[in-house]
């Protein structure tokens, strides 16, 4: 596995407000609002999956938020449809998490999209019965 900080994600909205005031005068009111900050973290994980088989590799949330998982690529070939899942790692075992799963091909797209809190995850890349050999596969979970 692989990690490595993307880019800092800022966002921010700032707005002035200015409001004249009846009978001559004139009065401004300023109101800045300002959006959670935080560094938006890309975890990009590889590996490979037999035939009937099935892969799983760890990942860390440190602050719980938004997670978007990808399958950004898998095969050959490149249009197999690959089944993909998010939960818990055990001894040996990733236990999905309740509604954390899918079937997908690969995309630019987040296949998975949910809210964790900060823990311990794993990603699952399974064959849903389609692969006639080896599937190599890329996977990337964005995480703030």
């Amino acid at each position: 596995m692989t990690r490595s900080t993307a880019f800092g994600l800022v966002l921010a909205a700032a707005g002035a407000l200015g409001m004249a005031a009846g009978c001559g005068g004139s009065s401004s009111d300023a109101a800045s609002v300002l959006a959670p900050t935080g560094t938006l973290v890309t975890d990009t994980i590889s590996g490979t999956v037999q035939p009937g088989g099935v892969d799983f590799k760890p990942f860390t949330v440190t602050t719980g938020g938004t997670v978007n998982v990808t399958l950004v690529s898998a095969g050959p070939p490149p249009t197999i449809t690959m089944g993909l899942g998010i939960g818990t790692p055990g001894a040996g075992t990733c236990a999905l998490l309740s509604g954390a799963t899918t079937t997908a091909a690969a995309s630019t797209t987040a296949q998975l999209t949910g809210s964790l809190n900060a823990g311990s995850y794993c990603v699952e890349v399974l064959d849903v019965g389609n692969a006639a050999g080896p599937i190599a596969y890329t996977v990337t979970v964005a995480h703030t």
